[in-house]
């Protein structure tokens, strides 16, 4: 749906200022909803503004821009910082993704894991190949 130009929402105020009719009234003359009339009168008792507030909307951001210029600085104090440690020394309460978009926006990196000591006791992945003499006879053919 379109938002109301400001234009019509001084008119519809207007009529309903001047008694013109009931919300309901009102809503139908100017051809919106009555839930309509009501956000705008509702609007304008409580903030004293009539125009849209698209820009009020949608879910506020909770890594700031001042939060930016400290991952930076602690990223080049400590490059090898994870994100949880990133998000422990920022105290913020937000997800890991978020903290790893704002340092993709950023442009900066950060160490993907904990570090873990190498295993001693078994190898860290499969050997490839079979082990043992060539192939077996029962698949071999014989010409």
């Amino acid at each position: 749906m379109a938002t109301l130009s400001l234009d019509l929402r001084t008119r519809i105020l207007a009529a309903y200022d001047e008694g013109e009719g009931t919300r309901a009234d009102v809503a139908k003359r100017f051809r919106v909803s009555l839930g309509m009339v009501k956000k705008l009168l509702q609007q304008r008792r409580k903030t004293g503004q009539i125009g849209h507030r698209h820009r009020c909307a949608g879910r506020k951001p909770k890594i700031l821009p001042a939060h930016d210029q400290q991952m930076k600085t602690l990223l080049s104090a400590k490059p090898d910082l994870t994100l949880a440690e990133l998000r422990a020394a920022l105290q913020l309460e937000c997800t890991l993704p978020a903290i790893h978009y704002a340092l993709v926006r950023l442009d900066l990196t950060y160490k993907k894991k904990r570090s873990a000591p190498a295993s001693k006791i078994a190898p860290t992945s499969p050997r490839s190949g079979r082990s043992g003499s060539g192939s077996s006879r029962a698949s071999t053919r014989h010409g």
